[in-house]
Formats: C-alpha cells, structure tokens, sequence
C-alpha cells in the first residue's frame, strides 16, 4: 500500500522569475526504508495569471533510494477565444541543485509527457540516467501559459527503494561517416523524437532520412540530452548522426548544433537576463554552432528575441514553407544587405523540417553543404562560412556561381575579386524542381530577374558589383491563384549568396 500524505505548500523566497515551494521530506528516523517498499508524497496548489516561469518543489531523498518517479496533472479551465489556456512542463534536477548551466540537470519533458521515472539503469526518455542519491532533489514546473482562472496542479513523487542498479555507459555516434570526400552533402539538422515531444524513435528517424536522400542529421530534442546515447546500431557509412539539442527558452528557440555528445546547454532565462551569450559561448566551446530556429514562428515563446550578434547561422526554413518563412528570410536578406555594404559579418541561411511525427516529412526542407568529408568538422565548418543551399528535397538539383574576367569565378558563400566596374556573369543551373517554377536573382537591390525555369534548367544573368554588392538564386513555385501583384510562390530552393567586388 502507498503511503500518501496530501501537502499543501506555500511559496517561499526565490529568485527572479523562480518560484520555490515547502520542501517534500521522506526521511525516516531509522534509517532507509526496506529494500523493496516504496512510499509517495501528493502536492496540490494553484499559481496565478503570471507565475513565475519555474517553479521548484524541493524534494528530501533519504539514502537508499533505487528509482524516483513523479507524475502531474493540472487543470484546464474553458477561457475565452483568443486567450491562451493551462499549460504546463516538467523536468527535475538532482541533488547537485538548480543553478543556471550546473550539474544538476537531470531531464526534461516538457509538456509531452505526464509521468517520469529516473534509477541508475534506467530513465524515462527525456530522462538521464543515473543514481538516485541523497539529498534534496527539485521537481520543476514550467507554467508555459496560464489561464484566467489560474492553473491548479498536483504532483505525485514516489520513492523506491532497493538496491540502485549499474548506470550504463552511453554510446554516441561516431564523428564521421565514409562520405564522397569533397562534395555536396544533404543534411536535416532539427529533428525530435520521442526523447521529447515527438513520435517518432531514432530507428524510424533513420530509416527516413535515409529515404528522404540524407547523407546526415542532427538530433536536437527540446532542452535535453537524453537522446545523444539512443542511436546505436543507426549510423552507418551513409549516414553520419550529430548530436545537439533544441534550447527552448521563454523568448524563442536555438539549435545547439552539433555540440559534443552529453553537453547540456540550459534555457532557463529570457532575453532581459542577459544571459543567452554565456550559453552561445557554452556551444561553442562544446564544438557546435548556435543558430536561431524558426525566428518568426507564430507558437507562444517561439519568436526569437535575443538577437542575432551571437548567431552562426539562422533557420530561414523551417518545415513546409509558410508566411513566417517568408518573413524570416526577408529580415535574414535585409540584415545581409547591411553587413555587406557594412563590411560587417553575414549570417548563413539553413533549412531544417523540425519534424516530430508523421506526416512531418523529414528532410523537408534539407541543408545541401559542400564539405571537405562527412564528418562533424568538415560540415560546420562549411555551414559557418555559407557555402550551402537549401532544398524542399532530394530530388532538387542545384548549381549556382558568378564569373568575371581572366577565368575569375566564385561559388556559393564564396566572394568574387573582381573591381567595381567589372562585368560578371550569374548562373544558375536546376533540376528536378515542380513544372511551373519561376527562378529569381537576389541582390542587395531586391529581386532584380525572374523568369519561368526553362527546360534545361539555366538560367543568366550580368551585373557588375557597382550595382549588386552579393547575388544569390531563388526558386519558387507559382503563387496560389496566381497572385497578380506579383507576390513569389513558395519556395523550392534557395542558395547563400556570392559576393561581388574586391571587398
């Protein structure tokens, strides 16, 4: 039989944006509980419109403990149309304690599981596994939304007791693949699986991205690591798997991309901390790139409000093309035109699916990057410089470069040194794109040529750099009803661009 003492805890002092709550105590006055019994502890309460974004209940645990597990529910009240209802997160922290970016971090579900279970042999996924020591654990909630009415929960801890099992050493991925040496490699680099809030496994991530013509991926599940060490047996030489995580923070998304296995970045802060560039710098140093997911997207906590000065790249596509992938590439192109003629840094454009469950196609869009090799290294290091192009699959072929005089010549992501005046040539080179696709010559003046993709798939056009400081290529299906003021389609390939001029 469980034991269940229903509490009621009253909030105490905490730190800005953090509520903490009435420590939950198991101790026993004789020593460990039996091996074998298991005891649990219920707490309710209610947190009002504008609660903290995290609140921790503290939780006593005794020495001999084999497993914690926890469940919650909560509420969810009617609210009026257009306001926002109860949702809630969880995660936990061990004893090693709370601190932003410490060692206590433990796993993280979010909204998308009700129930987690943590023993040194074992984790729920989401869940890092690991032993059970004594000392004072933190359930953490995260009132994503709350309603009108408030948001009323309840949270069961449940303690089990016995002996505490042998911690298995994760597996990672290998940090490169065979490859084709140098060439153009296909890559989704922002998936989730059911280490988060997605349905799919690892193996059946594999398996499509394999159909899908990938040549890599990049796991990234919202604010944990617990899937770093779940895709054995998945990597293959036709396939090379990175790991990263998606920080999910209250003032939008960053993909820690390809950072070492086991780095856990932390997303607990908003933009007015100041503390996002601390983190930046922890990716950095675990290897990765910090880019920006998503920046416009239009889900509760997804726009991206940090800026973009610690960025390495942006998500300018992120699954089926939408208006607020139209909107993110129009900031991404405006901030390219500044830094261009600013002489100031560019950010590379990437494009990722976000794929969670079906029918989210994995590998749309996808990251086409010409590397070195197939390997972790070789691939960051060209999506940092630009040399890539984005697709809506692998059936899209894609040539882009500029040429001037004296067999001077640049790629994409690449600047062509040729002086103002000098007469250069853009051409672009498709295939495999839908009928009735038009291709469009970007410049830091606009869209300055558009035509319908001609059978062959080529496409030219001159400038010189006087008039256009970069070109890059477009291509874009016919706009729905065919809009006569001329708005594009959505898109089927973009590049990056290729600048013009000596500097």
């Amino acid at each position: 039989m469980h034991r269940r003492d229903l509490l009621k805890l009253t909030a105490v002092a905490g730190a800005a944006g953090v509520l903490t709550l009435d420590t939950v105590t198991f101790a026993h006055a004789d020593g460990p509980a039996r091996p074998g019994a298991e005891e649990s502890r219920k707490v309710t309460g209610r947190l009002p419109v504008g609660a903290p974004d995290f609140v921790y209940l503290p939780v006593d645990v005794p020495r001999g403990v084999r497993e914690i597990a926890v469940s919650y529910t909560y509420d969810r009240p009617a609210v009026p149309p257009g306001t926002p209802g109860n949702a809630c997160d969880i995660g936990v922290f061990d004893e090693r304690g709370t601190d932003l970016g410490g060692a206590g971090f433990r796993g993280w579900s979010g909204g998308a599981r009700t129930e987690f279970a943590i023993a040194a042999d074992r984790a729920t996924p989401g869940y890092l596994p690991g032993p059970v020591r004594p000392g004072t654990w933190h359930v953490c909630l995260g009132p994503y939304t709350v309603a009108p009415q408030g948001l009323a929960y309840e949270v069961t801890v449940t303690l089990r007791y016995g002996a505490p099992g042998t911690t298995p050493r994760p597996v990672y991925p290998p940090q490169r693949a065979k490859g084709r040496g140098r060439a153009w490699y296909r890559g989704d680099n922002h998936l989730h699986s059911v280490y988060s809030d997605g349905l799919r496994t690892p193996a059946q991530i594999a398996a499509a991205a394999r159909a899908a013509g990938l040549d890599w991926i990049t796991t990234t599940e919202h604010n944990t690591t617990s899937a770093h060490g779940a895709w054995e047996g998945l990597w293959g030489a036709d396939l090379l798997i990175l790991t990263g995580e998606e920080v999910t923070t209250r003032n939008g998304h960053v993909l820690a991309l390809g950072t070492d296995p086991g780095t856990f970045v932390d997303w607990r802060y908003r933009a007015r901390d100041n503390a996002f560039g601390r983190f930046a710098r922890t990716i950095r140093r675990a290897g990765g790139l910090v880019v920006p997911a998503h920046p416009h997207a239009t889900c509760v906590g997804c726009n991206w409000k940090f800026g973009f000065g610690e960025a390495d790249a942006v998500e300018v596509w992120n699954g089926p093309f939408t208006p607020d992938d139209e909107v993110a590439i129009a900031e991404w192109d405006n901030a390219l035109v500044a830094a261009v003629r600013g002489g100031g840094r560019w950010l590379p454009a990437m494009g990722n699916s976000d794929a969670h469950r079906e029918p989210q196609t994995i590998g749309l869009p996808q990251t086409v990057v010409h590397a070195e090799d197939l390997s972790r290294p070789a691939l960051l290091a060209a999506i940092r410089a630009g040399h890539s192009w984005i697709a809506e699959s692998s059936a899209v072929r894609l040539s882009f470069e500029v040429t001037g005089g004296r067999g001077a010549r640049a790629g994409i992501g690449e600047r062509l040194r040729v002086d103002h005046d000098a007469r250069v040539t853009a051409r672009l080179e498709v295939s495999g794109v839908p009928a009735g696709c038009t291709a469009s010559f970007v410049t830091d003046q606009g869209r300055l040529l558009t035509a319908p993709v001609p059978p062959d798939g080529r496409l030219e056009w001159r400038t010189t750099p006087s008039y256009a400081a970069y070109v890059r290529a477009e291509v874009r299906r016919p706009a729905e009803g065919g809009d006569p003021a001329g708005v594009p389609g959505p898109m089927v390939a973009m590049t990056n661009p290729v600048f013009l001029g000596r500097e």
